[in-house]
């Protein structure tokens, strides 16, 4: 029996919930009757233990908002309002966020409301039911029941760092742990979209970490489920720095245990898209081969990944996917295995009632091999 949802609507209230500190209405008076009903709403989520610990402090006072605003100032707002107006006009891939939040710094006190909810207790690492298992989906189910309102919100945290001074703000019992801040306002317009995330193929993994699938998985899995490896690290060094080592397609040959050496075409001239390169590899359960490598994608600082084989049915797709966050990088090296041949379906072909152990076994080295891979690449740079 199906609930009688409109499932789209729902998908969209969830998809385009975030923070809005740009188009909060600061002008327009919020009726508290609706922040109450958003928290009934969102004292409906689960609860750790079935203890109802979760409390919310709402602030309306002119005089509680103006400290609030200005301790949050202190706390990080005055670093947002001095780093936008270091990096304005410059491009930085953290100009927008910076504006919009240092925006909300200069004008927290002029929200209609400003929420806060909270727990009963002090998290100590002891892993007992009803403290953050409890509030952090309730705090959620908040700011979405204000989307399909009209209002809007923006998660932030900074203010916690000045725990001791916003509890004698509001008058906050010791044993209490505070989760967020919201200020609550109207939106200006109600017309906010999607925006642009990691499709969910490549960062959901199958029964192990690090394990995915292009399709499927079918049960037994098989090749044409289009297996693939995911393993990351963050590394506290600059992304140039870190496209500099993942570019150079001999590094690798220092951590893996297959991997041997690399030789770029006797003709090229500036490494991009369509640049080729040879390989030479060793396993002890394939043997030695070689193959012939195709730059498929190379995206400055940010992608450089290539295709074994015919790039139009490569046997594999290699990918070095560098994310910078302030001074440090994140760096993902991934594979999907197919859907043309390789020595993995070689093997399948000599033991198809084998394909899914050939897989797993398969996966779980090249596992090994990339994550050497990336941890050497970190233990290299930061050294």
């Amino acid at each position: 029996m199906f609930m009688d949802l409109d499932t789209p609507s729902v998908d969209y209230v969830l998809s385009t919930t975030r923070s809005v500190r740009l188009r909060l209405d600061f002008d327009r008076n919020v009726d508290l009757q609706i922040v109450l009903d958003c928290i009934d709403i969102a004292e409906q989520a689960p609860t750790g233990g079935n203890m109802g610990s979760r409390r919310w402090v709402v602030v309306t006072d002119k005089a509680q908002k103006e400290k609030i605003a200005e301790l949050y100032l202190k706390s990080a707002g005055n670093w947002m309002i001095k780093t936008r107006d270091k990096i304005s006009g410059t491009s930085h891939p953290n100009e927008k966020m910076i504006e919009s939040a240092a925006y909300l710094a200069e004008n927290l006190a002029k929200s209609p409301v400003i929420v806060i909810p909270v727990i009963i207790g002090i998290h100590d690492n002891s892993g007992r039911p009803g403290l953050f298992d409890s509030v952090i989906q309730s705090a959620w189910s908040f700011c979405l029941a204000l989307r399909a309102r009209g209002l809007g919100s923006a998660w932030t945290t900074a203010i916690l760092s000045e725990q001791d001074e916003l509890k004698e703000i509001l008058d906050i019992p010791s044993g209490i742990t505070e989760i967020a801040m919201f200020p609550v306002a109207w939106t200006k317009g109600t017309d906010f979209s999607k925006i642009s995330r990691t499709p969910s193929r490549e960062i959901t993994f199958f029964d192990e970490y690090g394990l995915t699938f292009e399709n499927g998985p079918s049960s037994p899995i098989s090749f044409s489920d289009g297996p693939g490896v995911s393993v990351e690290v963050d590394i506290d060094c600059p992304v140039s720095k870190v496209w500099e080592i993942a570019t150079d397609i001999n590094f690798p040959a220092k951590f893996s245990n297959e991997f041997v050496s690399a030789e770029w075409d006797n003709d090229i001239k500036e490494v991009g898209l369509g640049s080729k390169f040879t390989g030479k590899n060793n396993n002890k359960n394939i043997g030695e081969w070689t193959v012939e490598c195709t730059i498929d994608v190379y995206d400055q600082q940010r992608i450089f990944g290539w295709c074994t084989g015919d790039p139009s049915s490569p046997g594999a797709r290699w990918r070095f996917e560098l994310e910078a966050f302030g001074s440090s990088t994140r760096l993902c090296h991934k594979v999907l295995l197919g859907p043309g041949s390789s020595g993995l379906t070689r093997l399948i072909e000599q033991q198809p009632d084998k394909e899914d152990r050939i897989i797993y076994i398969r996966a779980a080295s090249i596992k090994e091999n990339m994550t050497n891979v990336v941890e050497g690449i970190k233990t290299y740079l930061e050294s």
